[in-house]
């Protein structure tokens, strides 16, 4: 009997947190969760050249948790956990009030799905950016630009399972910002789940 009830108790405590562990992309399927590394310091307008600066070794296969520290260029920095307010990550707002300019950021989120998936990855960004869904290249953008959603987009075969969404932004002047969501037959996915926590 108290067996039993003990695992009554442990379930009621475990399983709203296990809920709490995913999220959902919003109505229009833009990820709103993300892990965020900010500001990491870049050469004053040379975005073009400084994305393709790797400034956490290895930064394709990244999987980092929540509060995970680390090492960039002298700077010890934190991964923090993020809730967007909009459909894009407002990386000058939330993350830029030491430095905002010449600046760049990287953004991961652990994609979920419940079966293998053909999707299109479609992000924008203010300024330079790349993405990498898995580990493998999928998006490149090095000149300066405003944000607009869907600029660029790349065809990708989601896994079931966890699958990993690394993005890169680069701020040169003025905002810093980045989106991204996945979409199938011009509709964003929202049948997938967002977590911040790595398997």
């Amino acid at each position: 009997m108290k067996a039993s009830l003990i695992v009554i108790v442990l379930s009621a405590i475990l399983i709203p947190t296990q809920e709490k562990a995913t999220f959902s992309p919003d109505a229009e399927g833009f990820i709103r969760n993300w892990l965020v590394l900010a500001p990491i310091a870049v050469q004053e307008d040379s975005g073009a050249s400084e994305i393709e600066k790797d400034f956490v070794g290895g930064e394709a296969a990244i999987k980092p948790k929540a509060d995970d520290k680390v090492n960039v260029g002298g700077k010890i920095l934190a991964w923090k956990a993020h809730e967007t307010s909009d459909f894009f990550i407002d990386f000058l707002k939330a993350f830029g009030a030491e430095r905002g300019e010449d600046a760049a950021a990287y953004a991961v989120a652990y994609v979920i799905a419940d079966e293998p998936m053909a999707v299109t990855l479609s992000a924008g960004s203010n300024d330079q950016f790349k993405a990498w869904v898995n580990g493998k290249p999928i998006l490149k953008f090095a000149e300066t630009r405003t944000l607009e959603k869907d600029t660029d987009k790349g065809e990708v075969t989601l896994a079931k399972g966890q699958n990993v969404l690394v993005l890169k932004v680069i701020n040169e002047k003025n905002n810093w910002q980045g989106c991204a969501r996945f979409m199938k037959d011009g509709a964003g996915v929202k049948n997938v789940k967002i977590s911040l926590t790595p398997q």
